[in-house]
């Protein structure tokens, strides 16, 4: 169903930004992947009435642990399956089982934007948002996906990228979105100021600058 993305994707296809990477889902050989722990016959540590296991990490932890790995091999058995609804049934239960997993998210915004679905990949990173509400590349995404419509929602898109350069004040791309955006609106001296600032990251993405220098000719020729 899913190809793997590389290193770096974009849901428009219109610029390349810093991506949530995925990371290589979990292999099982059973469409979850999850090996259940049993005890043997004889009595042990941690049994009912027994000692508790030496070193045995606290019961929420082990529960953490056991639901991150579900929900890797349900990422794991969803990105293989020619089964599109229920692979993304499993991807959503795969948020829910351990809502921090980057790749459950990543697969499925990938699904609803091969689709056009930008409300749905909106649905995706807000939920994301909730347990990772500091990455620069969720707010990105979401600017993306809101940039994606026809017409572009520009006032739902404009404060995504105004977080994202908040928490990464680097964000080359969030200034060229942002630039981008106050041109459209007519806002002249807003757009050029951050037009100038993706401009100057020229030697780290040239792209980038390219961009801004066009749209900088633009708004003086105008």
């Amino acid at each position: 169903m899913f190809e793997r993305p590389s290193h770096a994707w974009i849901l428009a296809g219109l610029l390349l930004i810093v991506p949530l990477a995925p990371r290589a889902a979990a292999a099982g050989n059973s469409p979850t992947g999850i090996a259940e722990s049993a005890g043997g016959s004889a009595p042990l540590p941690g049994a009912p009435g027994g000692p508790p296991p030496a070193n045995a990490p606290p019961p929420d932890a082990a529960d953490n642990e056991s639901n991150a790995a579900k929900a890797r091999a349900l990422v794991a058995a969803a990105i293989n399956m020619t089964d599109s609804a229920q692979a993304v049934k499993l991807l959503w239960q795969a948020t829910d089982l351990d809502p921090t997993y980057d790749d459950a998210y990543i697969y499925l915004a990938l699904f609803y934007n091969s689709r056009s679905n930008f409300g749905k990949v909106i649905e995706v990173y807000q939920k994301l948002l909730k347990y990772q509400p500091h990455q620069a590349s969720v707010y990105l995404n979401m600017g993306e996906a809101y940039m994606s419509f026809a017409p572009p929602r520009m006032n739902e898109a404009l404060p995504n990228y105004q977080k994202a350069l908040q928490i990464d004040p680097t964000s080359s791309f969030a200034e060229l979105r942002i630039g981008q955006i106050y041109a459209a609106q007519g806002n002249r001296d807003a757009a050029l100021r951050y037009l100038k600032l993706a401009s100057g990251d020229r030697a780290k993405n040239p792209d980038i600058a390219n961009q801004a220098d066009r749209l900088i000719r633009d708004i003086m020729g105008s």
